[in-house]
C-alpha cells in the first residue's frame, strides 16, 4: 500500500516517485506536506480525505506526499497546535488502512527525517516498504553531469569523469547548480562565449560546496540500524511492488 523514500535532500526522491508513476502508467497525484495544513478547524483533515478521494477516482494512481514528516510526526509531542497534527496523522492512517479499501492506489511518502515519523505509519499494511535513496556515487554523478551538460558546448579540456571523481558529497541538485554556475561564469567572462572550459568548472567548485556531509550519512545509517524490524527494499524493486 505504501512506500517510504528517505535520504538526504536533493538525491532524487521526487524524481523516483514520478518515474514509478510513469513506468506503471498510473496517474500521479502529488502534494507537499506543509500544504495540507489550514488555519481553519477541520480543513487539514478534509484536505487528506480529498487527496485520497481524487486518487481513487483516477485509479490506478500514485499519491506522492513530499515532506511527509511535516504532516505525520510522532503523536504526543505537538504543543500549542490544537492537536491538529494528531488529527491529520489519524486521518492519514484511516485513509491508508481504514474500512474503505484502497484499490489501485499506491501511496509514496518522501522525507529527510524518517526518525520523527509516527511509528504507526511504518507498520505492515501502511508504509511497509522502506527505500533508502542514497547520494549519487561516482558513476551516478558522471551520468548526472552528462545529462546537465548535454546542451552545453564543452571545451576539450573538460573531463566529466574527472569532475565526477572530485564531487564526492554532491547531490544531484548540487551537480545541476554546479553546471549552471560554470555556464554563467563563462558568460560573465565573455558574453559571446562559445564553450565552457575546465577553468570555469574549477571556479564554480570554489563557490558551490557539497550539501551532503559524512555526519548526514552516519545519521541515515544509524536510523537504518534502529529500524532493523522494518523491511528494507532497494529502489530497483519499487516497480515490482506496484
Amino acid at each position: 500500500k505504501g512506500i517510504l523514500l528517505y535520504g538526504p535532500p536533493g538525491c532524487g526522491k521526487t524524481l523516483l516517485a514520478k518515474a514509478v508513476a510513469t513506468e506503471s502508467e498510473a496517474n500521479f497525484v502529488s502534494v507537499k506536506g506543509p500544504e495540507i495544513f489550514s488555519k481553519w478547524v477541520g480543513e487539514s483533515e478534509r484536505a487528506i480525505r480529498e487527496l485520497f478521494r481524487k486518487a481513487r477516482q483516477v485509479a490506478p494512481s500514485v499519491i506522492f506526499i513530499d515532506e511527509i514528516d511535516a504532516i505525520a510526526p510522532m503523536r504526543g509531542i505537538g504543543i500549542g497546535d490544537s492537536m491538529v497534527t494528531e488529527r491529520v496523522v489519524s486521518q492519514l492512517l484511516t485513509e491508508i488502512d481504514g474500512l474503505e479499501k484502497l484499490e489501485g492506489v499506491v501511496v509514496i511518502g518522501a522525507t529527510n527525517r524518517p526518525d520523527i515519523l509516527d511509528p504507526a505509519l511504518l507498520r505492515p499494511g501502511r508504509f511497509d516498504r522502506i527505500v533508502y535513496v542514497p547520494p549519487p556515487d561516482k558513476k551516478a554523478r558522471y551520468e548526472i553531469l552528462k545529462i546537465h551538460t548535454r546542451r552545453m558546448p564543452l571545451a576539450e579540456d573538460v573531463n566529466l569523469k574527472e569532475l565526477a571523481d572530485i564531487t564526492e558529497g554532491f547531490s544531484g541538485s548540487d551537480l545541476e547548480v554546479l553546471v549552471r554556475e560554470a555556464g554563467l561564469l563563462a558568460l560573465r567572462e565573455d558574453i559571446n562565449a562559445k564553450k565552457v572550459y575546465k577553468r570555469h568548472f574549477e571556479q564554480a567548485l570554489k563557490k558551490i560546496k557539497p550539501s551532503i556531509t559524512p555526519e548526514m550519512i552516519r545519521y541515515y545509517q544509524a536510523w537504518s540500524e534502529r529500524s532493523k524490524g522494518i523491511t528494507q527494499k532497494t529502489p530497483s524493486l519499487v516497480s515490482y511492488y506496484l
